[in-house]
């Protein structure tokens, strides 16, 4: 089952709490993305990172409309759970 993320909190550095609709709730550590180049590297900029937003109709994380990071790959990440088995591994960061 897939989960939406109803709402988000900066918790410092590049640490997002996120709460789900299911109730669960956790706290993801972006600082991974850094090392990925291509439109992550705009997170070096702490102060664009800040301004993420939660897009209600993708139930996920967005900044500026052009980033996002799958709610999978967020659920998984922030309550330590599996990911859905048609997902791999790498797209966990994508």
């Amino acid at each position: 089952m897939l989960h939406d993320v109803v709402s988000a909190a900066y918790k410092g550095d590049y640490r997002i709490e996120l709460a789900f609709d299911d109730g669960e709730r956790g706290v993801v550590d972006f600082s991974p993305y850094l090392q990925r180049g291509g439109v992550f590297k705009r997170f070096c900029d702490i102060s664009f990172f800040r301004e993420f937003r939660v897009d209600p109709e993708l139930g996920t994380l967005t900044w500026s409309g052009e980033i996002d990071v799958a709610p999978e790959t967020l659920y998984a990440q922030a309550t330590g759970s599996p990911l859905p088995d048609w997902m791999t591994p790498e797209e966990m960061l994508a």
